[in-house]
């Protein structure tokens, strides 16, 4: 069942793609595209050309690039090279950038001239970053090596193509949905189990598969699956830029695609585009995949009655080198469940106060043990700690399990509303916001009350054409939830702050809404 022949090091997966297929595409964007054999010579002249550089064994490379194929050469030079990827997303402000250069000590940066034109403040910080290699992206005002010069220049001493399974290979930082990100160390072989007992036998990605992936590549679950996994089945794929639905729905409107991977807003969106255009089937998309944030049982059902194509939802994080659990093409579902424990993993549910298992159906903390463990968090020995204990990692999300094992995800420890005395599950408001006809996309947190200590408050994006009436949909959500859990007040905005990976960043939402208050209060 676990396909182990699946783990091996990226130069070694190079070599083996580039021997059964040199001629197949591998990567393309809009731009540009690369087959296994001219990616096994790209990548090896980068690789050796970082090296004449002065790049060392685990020195760290920041990868601050657009989706496109040139980021997946760089990712996989830089492990030829024997150095570590830092990705950093492309919109990232620059504090963020500064922050992630220096946490790491990244002695050379691969970006774009558009970026570098912005770096200088940046740059005099992170004084560790000896090279900024450059993409040729806007006007060439910077100075420093040209990333098409190094990967089609033959070096002057070849990659070192190191058997690098164990040793930290990625440092992805946390989506920060609660502040300051960390670096999370993730080593091949853990990305690559996640492949062989995940991908490989439950979704059965293989080198049939065309994939069209929309996922931010910084993110843990692009890189595993939408670069890591199409090298290691020898699958082709089309990487999109930025999620654009019209783009999106065109290109799986070709019929060239058969697996599409995303997050359940990507989904939402798609959905209503299908809805207001009478499109009701992608030919030859045989399988889509959502992972990332919570997927909404509605929109679930939904999705896979409008287009009749399976969406297989599952859960994952960064610190397991992505997937944990998953539903299997094939088997049967409970909707909002997000499956059974990929293979090779344990999983318990624990009382958060005294660490016992919580009896089956109750609700807990869900950790985790097995072989996609991240290493630790980058110069955080603390931090590790208290994440690593007794090799399980604690999640901080809240899980509960049916009799069958199959896992549906409840909401975060710390984002639990506690509403006096009662505990409020942001995730379990959203579904049921969610259903109101006019809206789009929802958010919730707990808001500070004078009485009740907390109470649910609802952030709320309607359906274009429509309009949200506040006691309209907090009169729907008595219909479908407990008294104590119908939101207290209905903001309407235009977009809810979310990562890369669709996960909800309330700790902005609460921001706002005390500045709002504050404003309230002074009469401005």
């Amino acid at each position: 069942m676990i396909q182990t022949d699946l783990i091996a090091s990226i130069p070694e997966l190079i070599r083996r793609q580039e021997a059964k297929h040199p001629t197949k595409l591998a990567y393309a964007d809009g731009r540009s595209s690369v087959t296994y054999g001219e990616l096994a010579v790209t990548t090896g002249n980068l690789a050796g050309n970082l090296q004449s550089l002065g790049i060392e064994p685990g020195d760290r490379i920041a990868m601050l690039v657009p989706n496109s194929v040139e980021w997946v050469q760089s990712c996989l030079a830089i492990a030829r090279a024997g150095a570590v990827s830092v990705p950093i997303s492309y919109d990232s402000a620059l504090p963020e950038i500064s922050y992630r250069l220096t946490d790491a000590g990244c002695k050379a940066l691969i970006t774009t001239d558009d970026q570098a034109a912005k770096l200088d403040s940046v740059l005099a910080e992170a004084r560790s970053v000896a090279h900024v290699i450059l993409i040729d992206r806007g006007a060439r005002s910077a100075q420093g090596p040209r990333f098409v010069e190094l990967v089609g220049k033959p070096p002057k001493t070849p990659p070192r193509d190191p058997d690098m399974l164990y040793e930290p290979a990625f440092i992805v930082y946390t989506s920060g949905t609660t502040g300051r990100a960390k670096g999370v160390l993730l080593s091949v072989h853990g990305m690559l189990w996640v492949t062989a007992a995940c991908w490989a036998p439950v979704v059965k990605l293989s080198a049939e598969d065309n994939v069209l992936s929309p996922l931010p590549l910084f993110h843990s679950y692009a890189l595993n699956l939408s670069v890591l996994s199409i090298l290691a089945t020898g699958a082709s794929e089309r990487i999109v830029e930025r999620y654009s639905t019209q783009e999106v729905a065109a290109l799986l409107g070709s019929g060239r695609y058969t697996v599409m991977p995303g997050v359940p807003t990507m989904f939402h969106y798609l959905l209503e585009a299908g809805r207001s255009n009478g499109v009701t089937r992608f030919p030859g998309l045989r399988l889509c995949i959502s992972a990332g944030a919570i997927m909404p049982a509605a929109l679930n059902e939904a999705f896979e009655r409008q287009f009749d194509v399976p969406l297989l939802d599952g859960y994952g994080i960064t610190e397991t080198s992505t997937m944990v659990t998953m539903n299997w093409l094939g088997a049967s579902r409970v909707p909002g469940s997000c499956g059974i424990p990929v293979p090779g993993l344990a999983v318990r549910i624990v009382d958060g106060v005294n660490g016992e298992d919580v009896p089956l159906g109750d609700e807990g903390e869900l950790i985790v043990r097995g072989p996609n463990l991240m290493l630790g968090y980058h110069d955080q020995p603390e931090a590790t700690a208290n994440a690593l204990r007794n090799g399980w990692y604690h999640t901080g999300d809240l899980a509960r399990s049916d009799r069958n094992g199959l896992l549906t995800i409840t909401g975060r420890v710390k984002e639990l509303i506690i509403r006096g005395g009662q505990n409020i599950a942001p995730a379990e408001v959203e579904a049921a916001v969610g259903t109101h006809p006019a809206v789009l996309d929802c958010a919730v947190i707990g808001a500070p009350h004078e009485k009740l200590g907390e109470v649910p408050v609802v952030f709320v994006v309607a359906k274009t054409g429509t309009g949200i009436d506040a006691a309209g949909l907090i009169a729907h959500c008595k219909t479908q939830l407990s008294a104590y859990k119908v939101p207290a007040e209905v903001h309407l905005i235009d977009a809810i702050p979310r990562t890369g990976s669709g996960k909800i960043m309330r700790y902005k939402l609460r921001e706002g809404l005390v500045q709002e208050r504050a404003h309230v209060a002074k009469g401005t």
